[in-house]
Protein backbone atom coordinates (compact mmCIF):
# COMPACT_ATOMS: atom_id res chain seq x y z
CA UNK A 1 0.00 0.00 0.00
CA UNK A 2 1.35 3.48 -0.77
CA UNK A 3 2.76 5.51 2.11
CA UNK A 4 2.20 9.21 2.70
CA UNK A 5 3.95 11.74 4.88
CA UNK A 6 1.64 14.08 6.80
CA UNK A 7 4.04 16.73 8.09
CA UNK A 8 3.00 19.24 10.74
CA UNK A 9 4.25 22.74 9.85
CA UNK A 10 5.17 24.93 12.82
CA UNK A 11 5.86 28.64 12.38
CA UNK A 12 9.43 29.72 13.05
CA UNK A 13 8.47 31.15 16.46
CA UNK A 14 6.30 28.18 17.51
CA UNK A 15 6.08 27.80 21.27
CA UNK A 16 5.24 24.22 22.24
CA UNK A 17 4.55 25.32 25.81
CA UNK A 18 1.35 26.90 24.51
CA UNK A 19 -0.12 23.54 23.47
CA UNK A 20 -3.19 23.10 25.63
CA UNK A 21 -4.83 20.01 27.05
CA UNK A 22 -7.56 20.17 24.37
CA UNK A 23 -4.99 20.01 21.57
CA UNK A 24 -3.14 17.13 23.22
CA UNK A 25 -6.44 15.25 23.59
CA UNK A 26 -7.36 15.97 19.95
CA UNK A 27 -4.03 14.64 18.67
CA UNK A 28 -4.30 11.54 20.90
CA UNK A 29 -7.83 10.92 19.58
CA UNK A 30 -6.60 11.27 16.00
CA UNK A 31 -3.79 8.79 16.68
CA UNK A 32 -6.31 6.35 18.16
CA UNK A 33 -8.58 6.75 15.13
CA UNK A 34 -5.65 6.15 12.76
CA UNK A 35 -4.63 3.05 14.73
CA UNK A 36 -8.20 1.73 14.79
CA UNK A 37 -8.38 1.66 10.99
CA UNK A 38 -4.76 0.53 10.60
CA UNK A 39 -3.53 3.51 8.59
CA UNK A 40 -0.81 4.79 10.96
CA UNK A 41 2.58 3.25 10.17
CA UNK A 42 4.68 5.63 12.29
CA UNK A 43 4.37 9.02 13.97
CA UNK A 44 6.75 11.30 15.80
CA UNK A 45 7.20 14.81 17.05
CA UNK A 46 10.38 16.79 16.50
CA UNK A 47 12.27 19.17 18.74
CA UNK A 48 12.45 22.85 17.75
CA UNK A 49 14.19 23.64 14.46
CA UNK A 50 16.61 25.79 16.48
CA UNK A 51 18.19 22.56 17.72
CA UNK A 52 18.65 21.11 14.22
CA UNK A 53 22.02 20.61 12.57
CA UNK A 54 22.52 20.74 8.81
CA UNK A 55 25.20 18.85 6.94
CA UNK A 56 26.47 19.92 3.53
CA UNK A 57 29.06 18.36 1.29
CA UNK A 58 31.93 20.71 0.58
CA UNK A 59 34.23 20.94 -2.42
CA UNK A 60 36.99 18.41 -1.91
CA UNK A 61 34.68 15.92 -0.18
CA UNK A 62 34.49 17.39 3.32
CA UNK A 63 31.27 17.78 5.25
CA UNK A 64 30.30 21.04 6.94
CA UNK A 65 27.95 20.94 9.93
CA UNK A 66 26.08 24.11 10.81
CA UNK A 67 23.55 24.98 13.50
CA UNK A 68 19.92 25.25 12.49
CA UNK A 69 17.70 23.85 9.78
CA UNK A 70 18.92 23.30 6.22
CA UNK A 71 16.54 25.84 4.72
CA UNK A 72 15.86 29.33 5.92
CA UNK A 73 12.08 29.24 6.20
CA UNK A 74 9.24 30.73 8.18
CA UNK A 75 7.86 27.26 8.90
CA UNK A 76 9.53 24.00 9.91
CA UNK A 77 8.41 20.42 10.34
CA UNK A 78 7.33 19.98 13.95
CA UNK A 79 6.18 16.38 13.73
CA UNK A 80 4.80 13.88 11.28
CA UNK A 81 2.83 10.76 10.57
CA UNK A 82 3.66 8.11 8.00
CA UNK A 83 0.37 6.68 6.84
CA UNK A 84 -0.46 3.73 4.63
CA UNK A 85 -3.39 4.86 2.51
CA UNK A 86 -5.07 3.61 -0.64
CA UNK A 87 -4.43 6.91 -2.45
CA UNK A 88 -3.77 10.63 -2.08
CA UNK A 89 -7.46 11.35 -1.48
CA UNK A 90 -7.46 9.15 1.62
CA UNK A 91 -4.18 10.71 2.81
CA UNK A 92 -5.67 14.19 2.35
CA UNK A 93 -8.70 13.21 4.43
CA UNK A 94 -6.32 12.36 7.29
CA UNK A 95 -4.39 15.57 6.61
CA UNK A 96 -7.60 17.57 7.10
CA UNK A 97 -8.07 15.93 10.49
CA UNK A 98 -4.44 16.67 11.37
CA UNK A 99 -4.93 20.38 10.61
CA UNK A 100 -7.87 20.47 13.02
CA UNK A 101 -6.14 18.48 15.77
CA UNK A 102 -2.76 20.25 15.55
CA UNK A 103 -4.10 23.74 14.83
CA UNK A 104 -1.31 24.42 12.31
CA UNK A 105 -0.87 23.73 8.59
CA UNK A 106 0.21 20.30 7.41
CA UNK A 107 1.78 19.03 4.22
CA UNK A 108 0.77 15.71 2.67
CA UNK A 109 3.24 14.07 0.33
CA UNK A 110 3.54 10.59 -1.15
CA UNK A 111 6.70 8.57 -0.65
CA UNK A 112 8.43 7.48 -3.83
CA UNK A 113 7.41 3.99 -4.72
CA UNK A 114 10.36 1.87 -5.66
CA UNK A 115 10.34 -1.71 -6.71
CA UNK A 116 12.69 -4.16 -5.07
CA UNK A 117 15.40 -5.41 -7.39
CA UNK A 118 14.94 -8.97 -8.50
CA UNK A 119 17.95 -11.17 -8.15
CA UNK A 120 19.09 -13.25 -11.10
CA UNK A 121 18.72 -17.02 -10.89
CA UNK A 122 21.85 -18.52 -9.40
CA UNK A 123 22.67 -15.34 -7.45
CA UNK A 124 20.69 -15.99 -4.33
CA UNK A 125 17.24 -15.53 -5.84
CA UNK A 126 14.56 -18.17 -5.96
CA UNK A 127 14.04 -19.88 -9.25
Amino acid sequence: MPQYLVAIQHPEDYDATQEGEAMIRDIAALNEEMDAVGVRFFAGGLESARGARSLRRQPGGGIAITDGPYLEAKEHVGGFWILECADMDEALAWGRKAVVACRVPVEVRAFLRTRPKRESPGRGGSE
